[in-house]
């Protein structure tokens, strides 16, 4: 039986635009850079390696 853990990643304004994978994932993990649009529904998926961003806090002025 295999373990589909999904990781998730409470992120803020400051992190915003949002890509996976971040700057401090390891070598191992790293995949092609993707941006993920999180300002939407309040969560992204990455399509990559399925990493759960979850949008914590407030969004910055200008994004609606």
């Amino acid at each position: 039986m295999s373990d589909n853990k999904q990781t998730t990643v409470e992120v803020t304004a400051k992190d915003l635009p949002l890509h996976c994978p971040q700057p401090d994932a390891p070598l191992w993990s790293r995949h092609p850079r993707v941006f993920l649009d999180v300002t939407k529904t309040g969560d992204v998926t990455c399509p990559y390696c399925s990493a759960h961003y979850v949008l914590t806090g407030e969004l910055p002025k200008g994004h609606h």
